[in-house]
């Protein structure tokens, strides 16, 4: 049955090549990422909440 295998081959896709990733590419430019405004919610005033009885 080994045999049979070896000729037909298999469906599964070649193992990708593992370690290091190449990185940054040599002689490319770097750029601070772009910041977005602060938006800042509007300060509401405290509730006026009943005393409790004591």
């Amino acid at each position: 049955m080994g045999g049979v295998f070896a000729v037909i081959g298999t469906p599964a896709l070649p193992p990708k090549p593992r370690g290091k990733s190449p990185g940054w590419e040599a002689g490319k430019k770097r750029h601070r990422k772009n910041r977005c405004p602060i938006v800042k919610k509007a300060v509401t005033p405290p509730r006026n909440e009943p005393l409790a009885a004591v």
